[in-house]
């Protein structure tokens, strides 16, 4: 004997005007976009009145939600309510309700910074690890993470070198980018490196090999450069 299947259950969209069901459709094929409100009534062309009446009705059945465009705050995004709103839409993890979380930005700059000082060197890939696995409740992406630490390079914190493989750098392959802490970072109670280590010269690994006439020199050095630059 066949089992007798249940009903099934009615959704909100069921019981949709023509009108809201041509609405609906045209903002859930959007995704996690969304649509502006003002290219919906341009996509539909529908008057007016008709179009703001449904979208009010569609708000008040839990079908579509009103986010904010970073890009464009001022315009009314709108989005079908199973979707989230993709990075492009949001800034990501760095933004909040639209606004850049500058609290959240601070706080990982500091994790970032004592990381890097209770190891002496890191790579991006041991900070990624440890943020991800043991602090951020945030899921963050390895880009992500770069990025704070690519500020603290531009805000003097920390400085950016590449491993030698050996002595400090002895677990770290050769060649790979690494993060050390500047007199800077230590200021705050934390072990300097000393006023030199500003300069790129007081933490580079080559500075033994390098002489004004030889294949590692002041003239070649690019961090040299750039940090006369700055």
């Amino acid at each position: 004997m066949s089992k007798r299947k249940r009903p099934d259950e009615k959704s909100p969209a069921d019981s949709l005007t023509e009108h809201e069901r041509i609405l609906y459709n045209a903002i859930r094929s959007k995704q996690d976009i969304g649509i502006w409100a003002r290219d919906l009534k341009r996509e539909i062309n529908l008057p007016d009145t008709m179009v703001n009446k449904s979208l009010k009705l569609l708000q008040a059945k839990n079908l579509i939600k009103e986010v904010v465009n970073i890009q464009n705050k001022g315009r009314k995004h709108l989005m079908a309510v199973e979707f989230e709103p993709s990075k492009e839409i949001t800034g990501g993890a760095w933004y909040v309700d639209g606004s850049l979380d500058t609290n959240f930005i601070k706080e990982l700059k500091g994790v970032c910074v004592r990381l890097i000082n209770g190891q002496k060197v890191a790579t991006l890939d041991g900070v990624a690890d440890v943020i991800r696995t043991r602090i951020s409740q945030v899921p963050l992406t390895k880009p992500q993470i770069e990025e704070i630490l690519k500020a603290l390079v531009l805000d003097n914190e920390i400085v950016e070198v590449k491993s030698t493989g050996t002595g400090e750098f002895a677990s770290i392959p050769v060649g790979k980018v690494c993060y050390k802490c500047t007199s800077k970072a230590g200021s705050a109670g934390q072990p300097k490196l000393g006023a030199f280590a500003t300069i790129p010269c007081g933490v580079c690994p080559q500075i033994s090999r390098c002489t004004p006439d030889g294949i590692i020199s002041p003239q070649t050095c690019k961090y040299y450069t750039k940090w006369l630059e700055f």
